[in-house]
């Protein structure tokens, strides 16, 4: 019976130093143990700005855009780990969503939404026309792209760099990264086109997505 106090005394001693090297494995600050995650393993993949699975290189931007769904699931622009337009932001809707950002500095310089079922394409036609050199242009589309869309709006994305611009019609999905004084065909685009036979949805086809790096501009783009 005299052992009962100096065991009570061991055991709470033992509980306490086993608690505080616990402690010290889980939040990583014990010396000498790894932290929970390097015991146990994180499966949990990497993600870089925007989601990207991997880093871009020195001197580019990363992006991604995501078309909207159907019409119930607004779409989404990222661009260096900002979101720029989505529903979120309440600022994404029917028709073509379009960011401007600086192409030298990544800094946005407009968002804007262009309903292509029953608005104005000069409107469309306006926002883009005065847009400098450099500019780099961020495109989803939602629901409907194209109901409104004329010549001079496509012709005004093919010299952004578009290659699908002339066969965008209604309901498809469309995402595409863009610049004002691009020499050749722009490599981020994707088009999925309304079909009954293949639309993931009823009436529309499924959202698309793209991804990526895209240079800094330079000052002195001619």
């Amino acid at each position: 019976m005299r052992l009962a106090g100096p065991v009570r005394i061991i055991v709470v001693l033992l509980t306490v130093g086993l608690t505080w090297i616990l402690a010290g494995v889980i939040l990583g600050t014990q010396n000498g143990f790894p932290r929970l995650q390097q015991i146990m393993g994180d499966p949990r993949p990497r993600k870089y700005k925007c989601g990207l699975p991997q880093p871009c290189p020195e001197k580019h931007f990363a992006f991604r855009v995501v078309s909207g769904a159907a019409n119930v699931i607004g779409p989404k622009i990222c661009f260096e780990d900002k979101m720029l337009m989505s529903s979120v932001q309440n600022n994404v809707g029917r028709g073509l969503n379009i960011a401007l950002v600086n192409g030298v500095n990544g800094e946005l310089i407009e968002a804007k939404r262009f309903d292509m079922w029953d608005g104005d394409v000069n409107e469309l036609l306006n926002f883009l026309r005065p847009i400098h050199e450099g500019t780099l242009v961020l495109l989803a589309s939602y629901d409907d792209p194209a109901t409104k869309m004329n010549e001079d709006a496509r012709k005004m994305f093919n010299e952004l760099g578009s290659s699908s611009a002339k066969e965008v019609a209604f309901r498809d999905s469309w995402v595409f990264v863009g610049a004002k004084g691009v020499q050749d065909k722009s490599p981020f685009e994707q088009l999925i086109k309304n079909s009954r036979n293949t639309n993931k949805y009823e009436g529309w086809p499924e959202a698309v997505e793209l991804e990526g790096c895209v240079p800094h501009r330079t000052l002195d783009v001619e």
